[in-house]
């Protein structure tokens, strides 16, 4: 855990992040790796195992973490802009 800092500019002129806004970077750098990385070979693993009913469970979970992810932008999106 990050120490709690304010989505304000600092006396240096950066701009910290809140836990709140990091927490959900973290989670969208690794749902971004899991459904365009890691869940692609898993639904192609299923395909050559002739696994129908796996492969729709697969795109289904696909389709659900990029509603997810999607949330989580706009999310991300109210709390750096306010």
């Amino acid at each position: 855990m990050i120490q709690h800092m304010s989505s304000s500019s600092s006396p240096s002129g950066e701009t910290e992040l809140t836990d709140t806004a990091y927490d959900i970077l973290k989670v969208l750098g690794k749902d971004a790796d899991f459904i365009y990385d890691t869940i692609e070979t898993y639904i192609k693993d299923a395909q050559k195992a002739n696994k129908t009913k796996v492969v729709e469970i697969w795109q289904t979970i696909k389709k659900d973490r990029k509603r997810h992810m999607h949330m989580l932008k706009e999310a991300l999106e109210e709390e750096i802009h306010g």
